[in-house]
């Protein structure tokens, strides 16, 4: 429990940062307002600010784990609602370069909840604590600041129908995603403008649903199958079960684009090289028109590289950093996020940004590296590659098709993948070893 250390606390935006941000900030915090421009009820829909929620969404082991710790029972409360829980390396069949992983027992839970289901009931969890009240379907204008712009002092928001008003705060917490608009109000106040890292990869996904069961079940008790894009294969799928129906979503890297039409989008499917996925849809009822979203770059705005910040403000989740979602890091990432928060927190005084933000990057760099890594390795994307880099993009697939036949290799990537483990992991030597060791032709 951390020591109460302010009075009010305010989190911009009910996204699944905010909510986790809302939730650590309440035992530090007489009161926390949690503001979202959304109508928010207790039904699980997709939210119009967050159009992705329509997509197919990956909570991957570290987050399940985290999310568990502050909200104990969540995984088994999800499961009763028909939410397949199992476990991450059986659970789900893992395609690179067309050919399956060997399954394993990792010991790591799987939730294939659908984003909206996932954010309701955490947000039910969090407005349940008496300190914490929710201002939905109001507008953010901008921050308000000491007259010496030293320190962040509230928020200038604007209810629906309603007139301008200042709320008060000790500490504000950004959580509005990719549309953050700290950058801009830190301008705005005086101070340097954040660095920012952008890797473009042109990524485009489609997700349609299907009612259950499927004609052909490839999926069986498991959550779903991913095929993964490489280098010379741009494109990739995840078919997903749900608590009551499925999903898949197709995706293109590098311009291609998975259309929406049902002709188009079950055809897209076909060109997969896991002939599973079209066999388990092509006869399948489709139950909602295939929706596409388009994803230009991962983003990442170094504030630990800012000389000056003021006081009272911070930012997590997107807001800080935002992923390729391919790779499924971005509500793990925020989990993760949220524990430096709880650090600071526990510490029983103000948060001190700069201090924040540079354990948040410290945390930050693992997953960053490993997706933009990963889209370094199609020769396509521009970027920076270190010898780091390029030595990885060599590694991991010798290590993917190895894995193919060694569930040991199995276990270890998707630690890794999950963010349990950090990347080092995969280097170690009784790890190398199974990866280059000779192997009978099959």
């Amino acid at each position: 429990m951390a020591t109460r250390i302010g009075d009010r606390a305010v989190v911009l935006g009910a996204s699944v940062a905010g909510l986790l941000a809302a939730r650590l900030l309440a035992d530090a915090y007489r009161s926390v307002t949690v503001v979202d421009r959304d109508a928010l009820t207790s039904s699980a829909a997709p939210r119009r600010s967050a159009p992705q929620g329509r997509h197919v969404h990956g909570l991957l082991a570290r987050g399940q784990q985290v999310l568990e710790e502050l909200f104990p029972g969540l995984t088994k409360e999800l499961a009763e609602l028909g939410v397949p829980v199992c476990d991450f390396g059986t659970g789900l069949t893992w395609y690179f370069a067309g050919r399956p992983i060997r399954k394993a027992e990792t010991g790591l839970i799987c939730v294939s909840a659908e984003r909206p289901l996932l954010e309701a009931r955490v947000r039910e969890r969090v407005l349940a604590l008496s300190n914490v009240r929710l201002l939905d379907r109001c507008d953010i204008n901008g921050l308000d600041s000491s007259p010496d712009r030293a320190r962040v002092t509230g928020v200038r928001v604007q209810p629906l129908g309603g007139a301008e008003e200042v709320l008060a705060a000790d500490l504000v917490v950004d959580a509005t995603g990719r549309g953050s608009r700290t950058p801009l109000w830190l301008r705005e106040l005086g101070y340097p403008q954040v660095p920012q890292e952008r890797v473009k990869i042109d990524l485009t996904y489609t997700t349609a649903e299907f009612a259950a069961p499927l004609p052909v079940d490839p999926i069986g008790d498991g959550a779903g199958l991913v095929c993964v894009a490489g280098p010379g294969r741009p494109r990739g799928a995840t078919l997903v079960r749900l608590h009551d129906r499925y999903a898949l979503a197709l995706y293109g890297l590098l311009g291609e684009r998975p259309p929406t039409d049902p002709e188009g989008f079950l055809a897209f499917a076909k060109k997969m090289p896991v002939p599973e996925i079209h066999a388990a849809v092509e006869h399948a009822r489709m139950i909602t028109e295939p929706v596409s979203m388009h994803f230009p770059a991962n983003v990442r705005h170094r504030y630990e590289r800012v000389e000056r910040l003021p006081d009272g403000l911070l930012a997590i989740g997107d807001a800080a950093c935002v992923f390729n979602p391919i790779y499924a890091q971005g509500m793990t990432v925020a989990a993760i996020g949220a524990t430096v928060l709880r650090g600071h927190l526990e510490r029983g005084v103000p948060p001190r940004p700069r201090d924040y933000f540079r354990d948040l990057a410290a945390v930050i760099d693992a997953p960053w590296d490993m997706a933009v890594g990963g889209d370094l390795g199609f020769p396509e994307v521009r970027g920076r590659r270190t010898l780091a880099v390029r030595m990885a993009n060599l590694y991991m697939p010798r290590l993917q098709a190895a894995a193919a036949h060694d569930a040991t290799l199995s276990t270890a990537f998707l630690r890794a993948a999950g963010l349990v483990d950090p990347p080092q992991a995969l280097m170690r030597p009784s790890v190398v070893t199974r990866v280059f060791r000779p192997r009978p032709r099959s």
